[in-house]
C-alpha cells in the first residue's frame, strides 16, 4: 500500500471520528438545554445568571455558546424558566423576556454575540 493510501485512510478515520464526536457533543448540549432543574441562586453569588427557556428559538440560538463557555470557565448558572419552581426569579430580577444574562450590575437581553461576550467575560 502506498503512503498516500495509508494517509488517506487515516485522514478518513479521523474525519469520521470527529464527525461522530461533534454530533454526540451537540446532542448532549441539547439534552442539557432541555433539563429543568430547580436552581438556588444563593449558592452562586458571583456567577453570571443565564435565564432561558428550552422552547425559545432565540435562547436555543445562543445556548451552545453559553454552554461551552461555561464548560471552560464555570462562571454561568443556567436557569431554565420552564421549570415552574424557577419562575419566582421573574419578579426578583424583573425579567421581561429571555434570553437574559445578568452579572452584577450588567444586564443584557438578546442574542448579540459581542454583548454576550462582554457579560460572560470572554
Amino acid at each position: 500500500m502506498t503512503l498516500i493510501k495509508k494517509v488517506s485512510k487515516v485522514l478518513a478515520v479521523i474525519v469520521v471520528v470527529l464527525a461522530v464526536g461533534g454530533f454526540a457533543s451537540h446532542q448532549y448540549v441539547n439534552h442539557v438545554e432541555k433539563q429543568r432543574p430547580v436552581v438556588t441562586l444563593a449558592k452562586h453569588p458571583e456567577k453570571v445568571l443565564f435565564f432561558y427557556r428550552d422552547d425559545c428559538p432565540d435562547c436555543q440560538s445562543i445556548f451552545h455558546q453559553i454552554y461551552w463557555h461555561n464548560a471552560i470557565s464555570h462562571n454561568i448558572v443556567l436557569i431554565n424558566m420552564n421549570q415552574p419552581q424557577n419562575r419566582h426569579y421573574i419578579q426578583k430580577y424583573q425579567l421581561t423576556s429571555v434570553p437574559t444574562l445578568i452579572h452584577g450590575e450588567q444586564r443584557y437581553t438578546g442574542t448579540n454575540q459581542q454583548r454576550i461576550k462582554q457579560i460572560v467575560g470572554d
